[in-house]
Formats: C-alpha cells, structure tokens, sequence
C-alpha cells in the first residue's frame, strides 16, 4: 500500500494488527505504549510520535521503505 497520508499510515498498522490477531490492549501491554497511542495512531493523528510509530511498525513486521517517485 502507498501511503501519502497519516490515515494511510494508521490503517496499515491496524490492518496489520488485527491480521495477526492482536488487540491495542496486548499492544500496550507488550510495548508500554498507551492503548490511547495505538489507537490514535490507527486513527491517522497527526501528533503521533514517529519513534513509537516506527518501532511498531517493526513489531507488527512491516517495512517502511522511503524512496524517490519512480523508482
């Protein structure tokens, strides 16, 4: 999925989340994070902190790869 937009990027976690079969609550749980977070996240607010956005990105097994239009 190309993602142009914060609500891009917060489906792609949840999606990701729920193929797996994890809840915000294990999430939270497992990460520290706040469940608040994971869902504002999911919900594509912009406020989100890009390091906790990355690192669960990582957690859930996707890459997030940044590259020039057209390559």
């Amino acid at each position: 999925m190309r993602i142009t937009s914060s609500e891009d990027f917060g489906k792609t976690i949840k999606r990701r989340r729920k193929a797996l079969g994890y809840t915000q609550a294990y999430l939270a749980e497992f990460t520290g994070f706040s469940t608040s977070f994971i869902s504002n996240l999911e919900n594509g607010k912009e406020t989100a902190e890009l390091g906790k956005a990355i690192f669960l990105m990582n957690l859930l097994g996707i890459d997030l790869e940044a590259r020039n239009r057209g390559e």
